[in-house]
C-alpha cells in the first residue's frame, strides 16, 4: 500500500489548503453578489413598463435577504472547517515530511543512526575489555586447578570471544559501507550491540562461580604465592630485555626497534604497581580485611599480566628482527625466481602492460634492498623484508619459495605488536583500531600481506587514540606508584584515593564486582 493510500498525499497538502481557501472566497463573493441583487431598488420596473409582478417590489423583504445570507455563511464555514481540519491532520501525522512534536520520543528502532553507532562502538570496547580482563584473571585463577574445575570458566570465555569476533566482523562490514540501505545499517548496529551483550552475559553468568572457586577472602595465601612467583619471574626478565633492545638499537636503524620503544619502561611501571598492590594485599589480609585484600590481589595480577605482555612483545620483536635478517638473502633469491616466472608467464589475469609495470617496479625495489644490504649502514631488516614482499607479491603469485614464510613473519610481528599495544593501553583505545585488529587476526590464515596492513593500521590508530587521551594524571606520585599506567591499561576502572575498583573476570555487570569499601 502506498503512502498516499495510508496517509493521504502530503506533497499536495498546500494545494488542498489553497483550494479550500479559494472555495471559501468564491462562496463569499457569490453571497455578496446575491445580496447586492437583493438590495432595495435592484428590481424596479424599467421606465414605461406597465403594472406587473415587479412593480409591486418596492422594498426588500426579510425572506429575500435570508437565502443569500445563509448561502454565504455556509460557504465560509465549509472553507474554514476544511482548512482547520487539514491543518490539524498535517500537524498530528507521523509520516515523513511532517515534523514530530519536539517532546515526542521515538522507539529504539527509530533512533538516529549516529546514536546507535556510538552505542555499538561503546559496546564493542566494553566487551573487548571484558574478554581481555577475564582472560588475565582466569590465567591466574586456574593455576593448579584440574581441567574439570576450570572448564566452565574457560568455556564461557571461549564462547564470549566467539560472540565478540562476530560483532567485530559485523562492524568491519559496517565500516566498509555494508549494508548500504539505512534500515539494514541500523539493524547491523543493533546486531553488534546484541552480540556484545551476549558476550558479557556469558561472562557474567560464571563470575560468581569463579569467585566461589577461588575463595580469595578465605584462601588468599595460595593465590598470593602464585602472583608473587610470576612477579619475581618477570622482574628478572626486565634487565635482559632492556639489554637486548640496547644491542639491537646499536646495530640496526632506529625504526627497527620503534614498535617496542618504551615497552620495557612500561613493564617496569606495571611491576612497580604490582609490587605495591601485593604488599597491600598481604597487609590487608593480616588486618582481616579480606575484601580489600582480594581487590588488591586482583589489581596486582592484572598488572603482572600486562608486564608479561610487554616483555613478551619485546622478546618477540627482537627474535623477529634476527629472523628477518637471516631470511633476507633467501627472500631476495626467491623473489628473483618469482619475477623470472612472471616474465615467462603467458597466461595471466593482468594485461601485458600492467604485468610489465609491476615486474619493473619489483626489480627496482629489489635493487634498492640489495644496495642497502651492501652499504654497511644500520638497517631495519623487517622493513627491508616488507619491501621485498610488497613489491613481488603483486607481480607474481607468491606461492613458492621463501616469500610465504616472509609474509607470515611480517604479519605475526605486526599482529603481536598491535595486540600488545591495545591490551596495555585499552582504557584509551576506541572501537575502530580494535575492529581492524580483529580483522587482522581473521586474515592471518588467508592473506598475510593484508593481515599485516590491517594490524599496522590498527596500531597507528591506537597510538593516535592514546595521544588524544593525553595524561589525565599530572600528579607525579601517580606515575611513581604506577597508578597512571594501571588506569591507562584498564586495570583500575577509575581513579579514587585508596578505593580503585580492579577489573576482574566477568561482563559489564560483574567485572568490577570487587570494589573495595571506602575506608
Amino acid at each position: 500500500m502506498t503512502r498516499s493510500l495510508i496517509r493521504g498525499r502530503p506533497k499536495r497538502a498546500k494545494a488542498h489548503i489553497s483550494a479550500r481557501l479559494a472555495q471559501s472566497v468564491l462562496g463569499g463573493v457569490i453571497a455578496v453578489l446575491w445580496l447586492c441583487l437583493a438590495l432595495p431598488g435592484a428590481h424596479h420596473a424599467p421606465p414605461g413598463a406597465g403594472p406587473g409582478p415587479l412593480a409591486r417590489d418596492e422594498g426588500t423583504s426579510t425572506a429575500d435577504l435570508a437565502l443569500p445570507l445563509i448561502a454565504g455563511v455556509a460557504a465560509v464555514s465549509a472553507g474554514t472547517y476544511g482548512y482547520v481540519r487539514r491543518t490539524r491532520r498535517t500537524r498530528s501525522r507521523t509520516t515523513p515530511g511532517a515534523a514530530l512534536p519536539a517532546t515526542a520520543a521515538g522507539p529504539p528502532a527509530t533512533a538516529p543512526s549516529r546514536l546507535l553507532d556510538a552505542e555499538a562502538a561503546a559496546a564493542l570496547v566494553e566487551a573487548d575489555d571484558s574478554v581481555r580482563t577475564s582472560r588475565e584473571e582466569l590465567d591466574f585463577a586456574t593455576a593448579g586447578w584440574d581441567r574439570a574445575t576450570a572448564e566452565p570458566f574457560v568455556k564461557a570465555l571461549r564462547h564470549a570471544g566467539t560472540e565478540l569476533a562476530a560483532a567485530f566482523a559485523i562492524r568491519e562490514r559496517y565500516d566498509d559501507g555494508l549494508p548500504e540501505e539505512e534500515t539494514a545499517r541500523r539493524q547491523a548496529l543493533t546486531g553488534i550491540a546484541g552480540r556484545c551483550g551476549e558476550a558479557g552475559r556469558l561472562l557474567d553468568a560464571e563470575a560468581a562461580g569463579l569467585d566461589a572457586a577461588r575463595a580469595l577472602e578465605t584462601r588468599l595465601a595460595p593465590a598470593l604465592e602464585v602472583a608473587e612467583a610470576r612477579f619475581r619471574e618477570l622482574t628478572a626478565r626486565v634487565t635482559p630485555a632492556e639489554a637486548a633492545l640496547t644491542d639491537l638499537a646499536r646495530v640496526h636503524s632506529p625504526g627497527a626497534t620503534a614498535p617496542v620503544t618504551g615497552f620495557v619502561e612500561q613493564a617496569r611501571d606495571r611491576l612497580v604497581f604490582a609490587a605495591l598492590r601485593l604488599n597491600e594485599a598481604r597487609q590487608r589480609s593480616d588486618l582481616g580485611e579480606s575484601e580489600r585484600a582480594a581487590a588488591r590481589l586482583r589489581a596486582a595480577e592484572g598488572a603482572t599480566a600486562q608486564a608479561a605482555v610487554l616483555l613478551d612483545a619485546v622478546d618477540g620483536h627482537a627474535a623477529d628482527l634476527r629472523t628477518a635478517e637471516s631470511l633476507l638473502p633467501a627472500a631476495l633469491t626467491g623473489a628473483e625466481s618469482e619475477l623470472t616466472a612472471a616474465r615467462d608467464r603467458t597466461a595471466t589475469d593482468l594485461p601485458p602492460g600492467e604485468l610489465r609495470a609491476r615486474v619493473g617496479h619489483a626489480d627496482t625495489v629489489l635493487a634498492v634492498v640489495r644496495k642497502n644490504l651492501t652499504a654497511g649502514t644500520a638497517q631495519d631488516p623487517l622493513a627491508l623484508l616488507r619491501g621485498v614482499v610488497r613489491a613481488v607479491v603483486p607481480a607474481a603469485d607468491g606461492h613458492s619459495g621463501v616469500l610465504p614464510a616472509a609474509a607470515e613473519l611480517l604479519a605475526r610481528n605486526a599482529l603481536a605488536g598491535a595486540d600488545a599495544y591495545v591490551s596495555t593501553h585499552r582504557a584509551a583505545v576506541s572501537a575502530r583500531p580494535r575492529t581492524l585488529l580483529a580483522s587482522a587476526f581473521r586474515l592471518l590464515a588467508t592473506d598475510r600481506p593484508a593481515c599485516e596492513e590491517a594490524a599496522r593500521r590498527a596500531r597507528d590508530l591506537a597510538e593516535r587514540d592514546v595521544l588524544s587521551h593525553g595524561n589525565p594524571y599530572p600528579d607525579p606520585a601517580d606515575h611513581t606508584a604506577g597508578v597512571a599506567g594501571a588506569v591507562l591499561g584498564g586495570l583500575l576502572l577509575n581513579h579514587t584515593p585508596d578505593a580503585d575498583p580492579p577489573a576482574s573476570y566477568g561482563g559489564p555487570r560483574t567485572r568490577a564486582r570487587r570494589t573495595p569499601p571506602t575506608p
